[in-house]
């Protein structure tokens, strides 16, 4: 018997009280393009968003939340940059759209900036950095800051840390890991 393959996250599903608005949070403020909108067989209509053009979706927004839900039905849903300067472009793009709850935070292996989008789900936009240490982790992040500034504050931060390590060698350790646990 062969190993199974490993998944790959593509897309995620989230419930809404208001499609039509949260459709146009999401294509306005992340640029994603809806590629289908349609009634589902379970009663509700629902919108298929993607960013890539290899990719039909990446975000499946469900209408039928109800609008005394107590909480959001998701943990959070993250968007990836390349850069601290893009981190730090956006985190001034989302100032200016006036988004709620934003939260910039430093976690050691990635600088993040969370907010909500108009239901309250939390979303967060980040980038990673050359370093690992355990998480949870996460201490306020300034991304008023130079980027090179930021950088050098988390790389003295992460260094004080017992479980800091390269980036490199902790995704080493984890192929490791993986390859010792491999299913078959």
């Amino acid at each position: 018997m062969t190993a199974l393959p490993t998944p790959k996250l593509c897309h995620i599903g989230i419930y809404a009280t208001d499609l039509s608005k949260m459709v146009d949070f999401y294509t306005r403020v992340f640029g994603l393009t809806v590629t289908d909108w349609g009634h589902s067989s379970r009663g509700f209509d629902i919108a298929f968003l993607s960013g890539n053009a290899d990719e039909h979706h990446q975000l499946v927004i469900a209408g039928g939340r109800p609008k005394d839900a107590a909480f959001s039905t998701i943990n959070q849903i993250s968007f990836k940059v390349d850069n601290l300067d893009d981190l730090k472009r956006w985190y001034e793009f989302l100032r200016k759209e006036n988004v709620a709850k934003m939260e910039p935070r430093d976690h050691g292996n990635a600088w993040s900036v969370y907010f909500a989008d108009p239901e309250g789900n939390r979303l967060e936009v980040y980038v990673s950095s050359p370093w690992y240490v355990e998480q949870p982790f996460g201490e306020p992040l300034d991304l008023t800051l130079p980027a090179p500034e930021i950088h050098k504050r988390t790389e003295t931060m992460v260094k004080q840390d017992p479980s800091w390590k390269p980036m490199e060698e902790w995704s080493a350790d984890i192929r490791k890991k993986q390859a010792a646990e491999a299913r078959v």
